[in-house]
C-alpha cells in the first residue's frame, strides 16, 4: 500500500469505509494505554535478524567485533544475552512505515540502516571520548583496540546505505524511494558528524552558549532520530511534505532525548545507565545543564565557571570534586532548566505530528514513544 493509497483510505473512511485515519487538526485520545516496551521489542524482533545478516557480511574479525558491540557475544565470541540498547530508532522506522499506511515490515530496511549508523557513531564516539564502558560492558576500543573500533564503525556506515538500496532489489520499495531514503540518511549522518565535531571542540572552551549547545545536540542526536522517524514512510513512497513533518517530530524528539541524556550524564545512577558517575563532568562536556548553569550568572554560576576554567587537574578530578560541580550546576538552575527543555521539545515534537494524516493508533504510538523518551532513567 503506497502513500497515495493511504490517502485514498482516508477518503474512504469519510464515506464510512476503510481504516480510521487522523486528520491534521483532529485531537485523539488513546482508547487504551500503548505498551511502549512492546513497540521497542517489535523493532528488535523484526530488525535484528536483518541486522545480523548484514553484520555477517563483514570480513573477520569485524564481524566478531560487531557482534560483541551489539551484545550478541562476549569478547571470545560466545553467545550472550547482552543489552543491545533501547532500540528507539528501529521502533520509529517501523512506525513511520505505518504512518504511510503500509505494514511495519516495509520499514525494516530503514530500521536496520538507522541502527547501523547509530552504532557507527557510538563506536567512534567511545574512542574519541575515551569512554571505557557502554551498556554495562567494556567498550570495543578497550577490548579490541582503536583500529578495530574505527574500521568496524566505518563498515557499519557503508552497510547502512547498502541495506537501504537493497530494499529496491527485494521489492520493498521503488528504486526512487530507496534513493530518497539514502539521501535523507546520508544528510542526517553528515549532520551527526558535524555535531560530534562541535561537541569535541566545546571541550576545549571554558564557556558555550545554550544556543550553541542546542545546535550541536540537534546535529548529533536530532538529525538521526529525524531520519528514523521518516525513513520507513519514505521507503513506502510518502510525499516529501509529510516526510519533512515526520522528520521535525524526530528532530525535536532527539533534542528531548538528548536533554534527558545530559541529565543522566551527570546525575544518572551507574547501575542503571551503565556509565561512570559524573561521566560528562569528568570529560568537561558543555552539555545543556552546564551551559544553562553558566548562563545564569549568579554566585553558583560564577564559581562553576572558575572551576571549569581552572587547568589544574583537568580530567583527573576525584568524585568529591565532581560532586561539588554537580551541586553548583543544580544550584544555578541548570538541572531544572534542562528538565523543562526536555518537556518543551517533547511538546514541539508532538505538534509536528498534526501535519501528517495517519492511522489513529499509529499517532498514539508516536506520542507514547515521545513520552517514554522524556521519563526514562537510562
Amino acid at each position: 500500500m503506497t502513500a497515495t493509497a493511504a490517502r485514498q483510505a482516508n477518503s474512504q473512511h469519510e464515506n464510512g469505509e476503510g481504516p480510521r485515519v487522523v486528520s491534521s487538526h483532529e485531537e485523539t485520545r488513546p482508547a487504551r494505554p500503548v505498551d511502549v516496551q512492546s513497540l521497542l521489542e517489535r523493532g528488535r524482533t523484526l530488525c535484528t535478524p536483518v541486522l545480523r545478516e548484514a553484520i555477517g557480511r563483514l570480513a573477520p574479525p569485524m564481524d566478531r567485533v560487531s557482534a560483541y558491540h551489539f551484545g550478541w557475544t562476549d569478547a571470545e565470541g560466545r553467545p550472550t544475552e547482552g543489552d543491545g540498547g533501547k532500540a528507539v530508532r528501529p521502533a520509529l522506522a517501523l512506525l513511520s512505515a505505518q504512518a504511510a499506511g503500509v505494514p511495519a515490515e516495509v520499514g525494516i530496511p530503514g530500521g536496520v540502516a538507522v541502527e547501523l549508523v547509530h552504532n557507527f557513531s557510538l563506536l567512534h564516539d567511545d574512542l574519541m571520548d575515551g569512554d571505557e564502558q557502554r551498556r554495562h560492558r567494556a567498550t570495543v576500543w578497550t577490548v579490541f583496540g582503536p583500529a578495530q573500533a574505527i574500521l568496524v564503525g566505518d563498515a557499519m556506515f557503508a552497510l547502512a546505505n547498502e541495506v537501504l538500496l537493497e530494499a529496491a532489489d527485494r521489492g520493498g520499495a521503488t528504486g526512487v524511494d530507496a534513493g530518497r531514503a539514502v539521501q535523507r540518511l546520508t544528510l542526517a549522518t553528515r549532520k551527526l558528524i558535524d555535531g560530534q565535531a562541535q561537541d569535541l571542540s566545546f571541550e576545549h572552551r571554558d564557556r558555550v552558549s545554550v544556543a550553541e549547545c542546542l545546535e550541536m545536540e540537534g546535529n548529533k542526536t536530532g538529525a538521526l532520530l529525524a531520519a528514523s522517524a521518516s525513513v520507513g514512510a519514505v521507503l513506502a513512497g510518502i510525499d516529501d511534505k509529510a516526510a519533512d513533518a515526520l522528520e521535525r517530530y524526530g528532530y525535536h524528539l532527539g533534542l528531548a532525548f538528548q536533554a534527558v541524556d545530559d541529565l543522566l550524564g551527570i546525575w544518572g545512577a551507574t547501575e542503571v545507565t551503565g556509565k561512570p558517575n559524573f561521566g560528562d563532568l569528568r570529560q568537561r562536556k558543555k552539555s545543556l545543564p552546564v551551559s544553562a548553569a553558566l548562563a545564569e550568572g549568579g554566585p553558583a554560576s560564577v564559581r562553576l565557571a572558575e572551576l571549569l576554567a581552572d587547568p589544574e587537574g583537568r580530567g583527573h578530578e576525584d568524585e568529591e570534586q565532581l560532586a561539588v560541580r554537580a551541586a553548583l550546576i543544580e544550584e544555578a538552575g541548570g538541572r531544572a532548566w534542562t528538565a523543562d527543555e526536555a518537556r518543551r521539545q517533547h511538546l514541539t515534537a508532538l505538534a509536528a505530528l498534526d501535519e501528517v494524516s495517519m492511522p489513529a493508533n499509529v499517532r498514539e504510538q508516536f506520542a507514547s514513544l515521545a513520552e517514554f523518551v522524556v521519563v526514562r532513567e537510562r
